[in-house]
């Protein structure tokens, strides 16, 4: 299945967790699109991130997770038409756990952009998240160094930032948390001297 196949009806969760198990989909509004296999730096971004983000809530012994794709994610509750798969979840409220993954927008999420298709992120699972109510949503892009912070002001408002692998960044929705861009070990080859 992919979202360039010629899909007949609506698909429902049911479908998405009947699924065979090597097969990476995401189902949003009823449709299946396609999770291409990720890229080495795609997954060196997601492990580093995922490792500052999860020491933070180590150090505070807070209630918030942090859970690294693939981890499924029933958006609405209210509906069974969108499971996503996020890069990164940052769940805080418990309640929203299950044995399958989270029900409910996460607080957080960060998305790290594939060459193949960059308008899935940037403005289908924006308007997703927007709609979800997703309190933060960061679009990691590997290729042009970049980093657009998302923060939800209104309830379907967010506020956009720009920055690069470069910056330092405040995590918009915690006290105390940034990202350093700078210190992860993002370089390709780059070795811990």
């Amino acid at each position: 299945m992919s979202g360039a196949w010629a899909q007949t009806g609506i698909y429902t969760e049911e479908d998405y967790y009947s699924l065979p198990e090597d097969v990476r989909e995401e189902l949003i509004d009823g449709r299946f699109y396609l999770q291409a296999a990720p890229s080495r730096m795609h997954q060196k971004i997601l492990m580093e991130i995922s490792a500052a983000i999860r020491d933070y809530f180590r150090s505070k012994d807070g209630p918030c997770e942090v859970y690294p794709a693939p981890f499924a994610v029933k958006l609405f509750e209210e509906s069974d038409r969108t499971v996503v798969e996020p890069d990164i979840s940052v769940i805080c409220d418990p309640g929203k756990l299950t044995d399958r993954g989270c029900t409910g927008a996460p607080d957080w999420i960060i998305e790290i952009v594939s060459p193949g298709n960059p308008g899935h992120d940037y403005v289908r699972k924006l308007n997703l998240y927007t709609d979800a109510g997703v309190r933060e949503y960061w679009i990691v892009n590997p290729m042009d160094r970049s980093v657009y912070v998302y923060l939800l002001e209104k309830e379907d408002k967010f506020r956009t930032t720009a920055y690069t692998f470069r910056d330092k960044i405040k995590v918009g929705i915690y006290e105390d948390l940034w990202i350093d861009f700078r210190e992860l070990e993002l370089q390709a080859g780059r070795k811990k001297s």
